[in-house]
């Protein structure tokens, strides 16, 4: 059984403690990050986690397992066929 196979069967959680400590579980990888935007894609497709002043404490890429420290603001899914919105908003944060 490969690595990545193992990842995915974890299964995805998020807890979230007084909107300053998140832990995500079921993380296949980290899109892209700064200090107001984590980009993550999950077991359950892509998230967008925004804040200010954000930035990432633990990262277990065995487990999949995420820690991000700051000012939670908002999480939210983008819809799994929306690949093109990703690239789009990955394209738009260069250039911003």
């Amino acid at each position: 059984m490969e690595k990545q196979d193992t990842i995915v069967s974890y299964n995805h959680g998020i807890s979230l403690v007084e909107r300053k400590n998140l832990m995500i579980t079921g993380v296949k990888k980290i899109e892209n990050f700064d200090t107001e935007q984590f980009l993550i894609e999950t077991n359950l497709g892509f998230m967008v986690v925004k804040g200010s002043e954000l930035e990432l404490i633990k990262l277990d890429t065995v487990q999949g397992n995420i820690s991000i420290r700051g000012t939670i603001n908002g999480i939210n899914y983008l819809e799994e066929n929306s690949k093109k919105n990703k690239e789009s908003a990955l394209f738009n944060r260069l250039f911003k």
